[in-house]
């Protein structure tokens, strides 16, 4: 490439969702009915959880931190639309794009982490009953979710770093609408080698694949504890209590594949815009609260209900 292709930059410049005109204001309304949905409807999680006695358990406390979660990653990617939008203007400074990604990747991670959380506290409620007070106290629970915030902005440090290292590229203008990994390293006329080999590693294994794991591996006992359980009435409470977590947690995942794999393609580039858009609107929390009541009792593996209803 042209040495004069190449270059150092102080600020980037936010392509967004769509360059169409005739668009803007559409977008602009549909990202900001997202925004307010996702604000509102998380606001009215964290004021239940902390309002009703009822919601006092371990399972509306990991969902009160995924509300937080939501609200941040929003506030973190859409912002700028938002501001684009009102201002006119779609630059960002250096620093702060790499703020942003560090911040939004550090929150993503941390999802996964919750989730990961949550599948365990699902196995204790459904295969261990009798202990569930015990091994979920209060202080395991703040204990699981200080480990979860701690972790996941530390795992983005290194990529950070890297990124910080960066000492050119092609162009200023990111085709996004805010800055993430694959179309800033898109961007970069450095070797990115040992990012690459970082997102490999870190991405596939750590962030992806054992969280997974630990998610997923939980659901097998679960599955197989609900299949013993003897009346249809408690089949059905335990598989409704897991069902919409297990229902998010696929639609997660699912997205982030799509969302990742083979980034380098322009196609894949442009998606990718697409799929960040529907990992933005919140859906977390609000599916999972939707869907599952207040835990005042257990169903036992052996079709025994503790429950108070």
């Amino acid at each position: 490439m042209d040495s004069n292709n190449k270059t150092t930059v102080s600020y980037f410049i936010i392509n967004g969702i769509s360059n169409v005109p005739k668009l803007q204001l559409l977008i602009f309304l549909l990202v900001l009915l997202i925004y307010l949905l996702t604000l509102g409807g998380n606001l009215v999680i964290l004021l239940l959880v902390c309002l009703d006695s009822n919601f006092h358990t371990p399972m509306y406390f990991f969902l009160a931190n995924l509300s937080v979660l939501d609200m941040s990653s929003s506030t973190t990617t859409l912002h700028k639309v938002l501001v684009a939008f009102l201002t006119q203007d779609k630059t960002v400074s250096f620093l702060g794009c790499i703020a942003q990604f560090y911040v939004f990747s550090s929150l993503a991670c941390n999802e996964l982490l919750i989730l990961t959380a949550m599948s365990y506290d699902h196995y204790v409620a459904i295969c261990n009953p009798l202990h569930y007070s015990i091994l979920m106290n209060p202080r395991v629970c703040t204990l699981l979710a200080t480990v979860c915030w701690v972790v996941s902005f530390l795992e983005v440090v290194p990529y950070l770093a890297l990124l910080l290292e960066v000492s050119c590229y092609k162009s200023n203008i990111i085709n996004h609408f805010f800055c993430d990994l694959v179309p800033l390293r898109s961007l970069s006329c450095s070797d990115t080698s040992a990012l690459e080999m970082l997102s490999f590693i870190e991405v596939l294994l750590l962030l992806s694949l054992t969280p997974f794991v630990l998610t997923f591996t939980p659901y097998v006992f679960i599955i197989a504890a609900i299949v013993r359980i003897r009346t249809s009435g408690g089949r059905y409470k335990a598989f409704y209590t897991c069902s919409s977590h297990l229902t998010v947690v696929v639609l997660l995942y699912g997205t982030l594949v799509c969302q990742y794999l083979d980034p380098t393609r322009e196609d894949s580039l442009e998606s990718n815009k697409w799929f960040s858009l529907f990992n933005s609107d919140g859906r977390t929390s609000d599916g999972t609260f939707r869907e599952c009541g207040p835990r005042t009792g257990t169903t036992h593996a052996d079709g025994r209900d503790t429950s108070n209803n």
